[in-house]
């Protein structure tokens, strides 16, 4: 199991929006999540200027980030896409970050 931290940046008229559509995930992406071995994911935002920090547990890496490659993915990137900073593919532009501390 790998833990993984990442940034991304969501628009600050977006903060309700975001939240409202995360907590009505479409369940071809909760069951893609789930098959690409995430557990644990949870997102938190700093509401001063958008930040949101993700911690998510995953059971292999390469097998997660095959999740890009979905449907589901594609699908629910296009739907977010107008509420924070995303890349040329609608993917939201993310900073993967290295882990430094964990006391068990």
């Amino acid at each position: 199991m790998k833990r993984m931290g990442q940034i991304m940046y969501l628009h600050k008229d977006s903060y309700a929006e975001y939240e409202k559509r995360h907590n009505n995930l479409f369940p071809e992406m909760r069951k893609a999540l789930k098959e690409a071995g995430a557990h644990n994911y949870s997102i938190f935002l700093n509401k001063e200027d958008g930040m949101l920090f993700a911690y998510l547990e995953v059971d292999n890496v390469e097998k997660y980030n095959d999740i890009a490659k979905t449907d589901a993915a594609k699908k629910w990137w296009a739907y977010m896409e107008p509420l924070m900073d995303t890349n040329p593919d609608k993917s939201p532009v993310t900073v993967d970050l290295d882990e430094l501390f964990h006391l068990d």
